[in-house]
């Protein structure tokens, strides 16, 4: 795909010079790191598609490099190259056990290091299915987290989040304001998973305005509240002011009548693995599906789950028996 970014770290400059000449004549963006520690903040600012990562740097090497990114939510996904000139099995093994896709030994041999590129940066696409609205992980790898948790045996909570109304929104703001909705929850989920669970939450991107959050289970449902809390200051901010003064907006339905639909809000559907014993990925979401639905039926923003919890101004929870 034309115009992937490619983050080239390495200590010695005419590594990176050759490196950067190569990619850029096949058509890659190509950024720069000179040490580990610059690697992990460039990462993390600008999120390139595929990181090509030497080994051996002063410091912090490649393989502390690797363990951060793949600690932080924010980097996990971010494939990686390693670059190595040692012929140890072991140190190819505890790169790859430490979390990077690939490694490629020095010096390099280019053609063999643009093939990994192409391979690690086609299977990266097909795997994490990223949405490019949002940037989150798509359904195949929500699935691959979610059965990773249950494998573990470790309990954790998943949050099933939708926006209600959207379709109303959309139809009458348009798709452009409509993305910036669903653009706003993915932000607002990501950064609460971030910041309450670290390395241990997930946010993935079903797809349309369906979201999902894995975390453990002493702080799921605190993300949840603050999911809501936040999305109902900043979801109003999306309306001009005669709509929200108002709180609705009028559509026309399909038999061409006015209806009145409520500002949006979120229902979100909680499953605790502590509280219902799960084994399968089905029927984990079969739950999920079934808290959602009823969810739906209350009005205002709520997390539907198995037990009560604090209410928060402007959101409820709703107890699921």
């Amino acid at each position: 795909m034309a115009n992937e970014r490619i983050l080239i770290v390495d200590d010695e400059p005419h590594i990176r010079d050759i490196l950067r000449m190569q990619l850029e004549f096949e058509g890659y963006r190509v950024l720069e790191a000179t040490n580990g520690a610059e690697a992990v903040t460039a990462a993390k600012t600008l999120s390139p598609d595929l990181i090509v990562l030497d080994i051996m740097m002063p410091e912090m090497d490649g393989l502390e490099v690797v363990n951060s990114l793949r600690g932080s939510f924010s980097t996990r996904f971010i494939p990686v190259i390693l670059a190595t000139a040692k012929t140890n099995i072991e140190d190819r093994v505890s790169g790859l056990a430490g979390g990077a896709n690939d490694y490629v030994t020095k010096p390099y041999d280019l053609q063999e290091l643009l093939a990994r590129v192409r391979n690690t940066l086609q299977w990266t696409r097909e795997q994490r299915s990223v949405s490019p609205l949002t940037g989150l992980p798509g359904n195949h790898s929500i699935n691959e987290a979610i059965r990773a948790r249950l494998e573990t045996g470790r309990p954790f909570g998943m949050l099933q989040i939708d926006i209600d109304h959207f379709k109303a929104f959309n139809d009458y703001y348009g798709y452009g304001r409509g993305d910036e909705a669903i653009q706003l929850v993915a932000w607002i989920a990501r950064d609460a998973a971030a910041r309450l669970a670290g390395g241990d939450g997930f946010v993935g991107h079903i797809g349309g305005d369906d979201f999902v959050v894995l975390a453990p289970v002493e702080v799921a449902e605190d993300i949840g509240e603050e999911i809501l809390e936040r999305f109902k200051e900043e979801s109003e901010k999306l309306y001009e002011p005669e709509d929200r003064a108002r709180g609705y907006v009028e559509v026309l339905n399909r038999q061409h009548v006015a209806e009145r639909f409520p500002l949006m809000s979120l229902t979100l559907a909680y499953v605790s693995t502590d509280r219902v014993p799960v084994t399968h990925l089905a029927e984990l979401i079969d739950i999920a599906h079934e808290l959602k639905a009823r969810g739906k039926a209350i009005s205002g923003s709520v997390i539907v789950g198995e037990r009560r919890r604090r209410q928060e101004p402007g959101t409820s929870s709703q107890k699921v028996a």
